[in-house]
């Protein structure tokens, strides 16, 4: 059993009672809201924002009717991000099978996200806290943010670490840094733990990232094609850093394809085996494994009760294993 199962275990019955509180949110009377609403979450989503607002919360003290709304609220908006995304990637697959707007069309999907994006923010009303409602709103921004960023760097071939790591930062890692900060928040934490559990947050943001984007660089069942981000223009860790240190000469021939944006399925293939000889991904699984020594650093500072500290631990081994 891996690592993500377990904790699902660890939490069978809030998360049983999370999906209650994410039902009941999306429940609608429009028939086309609730037929694409039942498609789009009926897949086999990982639930990992609410689970870590759920775990954080029972760390920190407790969970209560507010912590579930809080987790209705991350949930929801990322699924909104992921209904944005597959339009302006022309995506028509997601979690391995059809998207919604290869189901429906682009603007339906479109049109389901704002919906979705309204709910979420009903719902982190009904945490009765204005922190939480600020953190939600400035959440929106950053992903927004986020993704204008990643369209410059690709638009203008920015081959930056420090400038990926800040489109990481603020596309996926903003998501669970909120999550952790929710649960701290509702579980009760003060201000110096929900200080630290933000800078946790922040760390398993982009080792999540990281190990998406290495996913792209072999051929296994991930939902969505090998060398997908290179075909967007998404220029990742592994080929910056082999980009960056590979000698001049074969990094410029691959400098070429992509100032070209020749990305035929040749092409594609050159990149990915450009990456991997020149150390990159070797390079990210490095990135990864100091960030998640620095997250078991602030973990071993709390004085969590029962097994959450294990918990935790198990959620960082998770991360940096996980298959897809």
């Amino acid at each position: 059993m891996d690592q993500g199962q377990l904790i699902k275990d660890f939490l069978r019955e809030e998360m049983l009672r999370f999906e209650e509180f994410l039902q009941a949110s999306v429940k609608s009377d429009n028939p086309l809201i609730s037929e694409m609403v039942g498609y789009l979450f009926n897949t086999s989503g990982k639930r990992l924002r609410p689970l870590l607002v759920l775990m954080t919360a029972k760390a920190c003290g407790g969970i209560i009717a507010e912590t579930y709304h809080g987790a209705v609220t991350v949930e929801l908006l990322h699924t909104a991000t992921l209904l944005h995304d597959d339009v302006i990637d022309k995506s028509d697959m997601r979690r391995g099978k059809r998207s919604l707007n290869a189901i429906y069309d682009n603007t339906q999907a479109v049109l389901l996200g704002d919906y979705l994006l309204s709910t979420a923010l009903l719902e982190s009303v009904k945490t009765k806290d204005m922190n939480i409602i600020r953190i939600i709103a400035e959440l929106g921004q950053n992903l927004a943010e986020g993704e204008l960023d990643q369209f410059m760097l690709a638009e203008q071939i920015i081959i930056d670490e420090a400038a990926y790591i800040d489109v990481i930062d603020k596309k996926t890692a903003s998501l669970m840094r909120a999550s952790i900060i929710i649960g701290a928040i509702t579980g009760g934490a003060d201000s110096t733990m929900i200080s630290r559990f933000s800078q946790l947050g922040s760390i398993l943001g982009i080792c999540f990232q990281i190990r998406d984007d290495i996913f792209d660089y072999f051929n296994r069942d991930v939902g969505k094609p090998t060398g997908n981000d290179i075909r967007e223009g998404k220029i990742t860790l592994p080929l910056i850093y082999a980009l960056q240190h590979a000698p001049a000469g074969v990094s410029g021939e691959m400098m070429q394809i992509i100032s070209s944006r020749r990305y035929t399925d040749e092409n594609i293939s050159r990149l990915l085996a450009f990456a991997k000889e020149q150390g990159g991904i070797g390079y990210a699984y490095g990135k990864m494994d100091a960030l998640i020594e620095e997250a078991e650093q602030i973990i071993s500072g709390f004085s969590f009760k029962n097994d959450m500290e294990k918990l935790m631990r198990l959620f960082l081994f998770y991360l940096k294993d996980r298959r897809y």
